[in-house]
């Protein structure tokens, strides 16, 4: 009993040191010093946490990476455009100025178009000016958009190509975390709602990897998805294993994995923060035009990334001696057993692989996105609607059901749902589906009682 509190307590403080280094990055990044360009320095009062800092980059019609705009000429004024000027800066190499103000009140900062390198013009009507209310002395934040392109009203088709093509990411995305939800559940009977919490520490162990430790973003995902299949070892040894062999039933152990996911979470919320935080790499991305689909680089990737880990899971689920294990004991583990297979075995290697590729979805999400510690939380009613759908257990029904949660998560609005309610349109479709196939689109009619 000693030993098993002492393997949770180390997974415990083992997640709380990973997840230090990034709360120490944050707590000690220093404010952005404001730059002097080629004002004079009494024409700029900096006060120290009170600013108007300007970013200009030009997004060339959404094509390639956005290019910063250096050497532009930008002027604060108090009150309107002819009030109390206070001061005057040029963008740097990264198109970025910080002019200190001494305090709340209206801003205006003015723009001098004759100072935009050739070529570069401002987007839509070109307006050189922007109000700005401060009612906090910190960081406020103006941008110009240049290389904007304005669409007056999307064509229905075009919104739907949109939403196809953001359903099929999404849905892949989905369909990685509930084949390691499916394998899980196939082979154990257990309904983890801790397995949003797994998303999450892919997410976040990316994120210290290439913040903390600055690795590149691509190897930060790699060390992530080892460090999520470490993670489900760990958590099956020193958790799940003890309650199988204690004989208890899988009502009790679903609800321990709901005190998992709360003490997960809060510890993510602790060490992690609770502001929502962004990678090195790959967060701004142009798209381009393949026929009638507008992709980014990333994008791409993470579809290739997704069918690849996919379509390999699924083969050796069907070829391999571990895959025949595995299907093995989800049918009768007693026989099994009898047999002469280690179970206890085969269900930690299934712990192993289907948090790896739970891990995996976390990365791919906050390369897509950004990340936050409820990430996992918010997509887990998603992940299980994918699996239900799809026929609890079955692996290709998980992959199926997920790409339909995706495809009408995304296409609701394009009907519409409202942006802010668009995953009640998937799980009407989940109820009104289960009312015809209860199992399931590819799940097993079983016999009850």
């Amino acid at each position: 009993m000693r030993l098993r509190l002492a393997a949770l307590l180390a997974a415990a403080l083992g997640t709380s040191l990973l997840l230090m280094p990034a709360t120490a990055m944050a707590e000690t990044t220093p404010t952005p010093t404001p730059t002097t360009g080629g004002a004079a320095p009494d024409k700029n009062p900096i006060v120290e946490g009170a600013n108007i800092t300007v970013t200009l980059k030009d997004l060339n019609a959404g094509k390639g990476e956005p290019k910063p705009v250096p050497g532009v000429s930008l002027t604060v004024f108090k009150d309107s455009a002819t009030g109390e000027e206070q001061g005057t800066q040029v963008t740097d190499q990264t198109g970025r100025v910080s002019i200190g103000i001494p305090g709340n009140g209206k801003y205006v900062v003015v723009l001098d178009p004759k100072t935009l390198p050739d070529g570069v013009k401002l987007s839509g009507k070109g307006e050189t000016t922007k109000t700005v209310q401060v009612k906090l002395a910190s960081s406020n934040f103006v941008q110009f958009q240049i290389g904007a392109v304005v669409v007056e009203k999307a064509s229905l088709g075009s919104k739907i190509i949109d939403g196809t093509r953001s359903g099929v990411i999404s849905g892949l995305l989905i369909a990685l975390a509930a084949l390691g939800l499916s394998l899980i559940f196939g082979t154990t009977g257990l309904t983890n709602f801790a397995h949003g919490e797994l998303i999450t520490f892919g997410a976040i162990a990316t994120y210290v990897f290439n913040r903390g430790f600055g690795l590149p973003v691509i190897a930060a995902g790699v060390l992530a998805v080892v460090a999520s299949a470490a993670f489900g070892f760990l958590q099956d040894r020193g958790l799940w294993r003890p309650l199988r062999n204690r004989g208890t039933g899988l009502i009790a152990m679903m609800i321990v994995s709901i005190g998992l996911a709360l003490f997960m979470r809060s510890i993510f919320q602790y060490g992690f923060g609770g502001s929502t935080k962004t990678l090195s790499e790959y967060v701004v991305q142009g798209r381009d035009s393949y026929g009638p689909i507008d992709l980014s680089h990333k994008e791409i990737a993470i579809v290739l990334v997704s069918v690849l880990t996919i379509a390999i899971t699924c083969i050796a689920m069907m070829r391999t001696r571990l895959g025949k294990a595995m299907r093995a004991v989800s049918d009768n583990p007693a026989l099994s057993a009898s047999s002469g297979l280690r179970v206890d075995g085969v269900i930690s290697a299934v712990w192993v692989l289907g948090t790896a590729l739970t891990g995996l979805a976390g990365v791919l999400l906050a390369v897509q996105q950004q990340v936050n510690f409820q990430m996992g939380f918010n997509l887990l009613l998603l992940v299980f609607a994918g699996v239900t759908l799809g026929g609890l257990g079955t692996i290709w029904g998980a992959l199926i059901g997920s790409l339909i949660i995706g495809l009408m998560v995304e296409l609701g609005p394009v009907f519409g749902v409202p942006a802010s309610i668009k995953e009640v349109g998937a799980l009407a479709v989940l109820i009104l589906i289960l009312l015809v196939r209860p199992q399931g689109i590819l799940g097993k009619a079983q016999r009850i009682g």
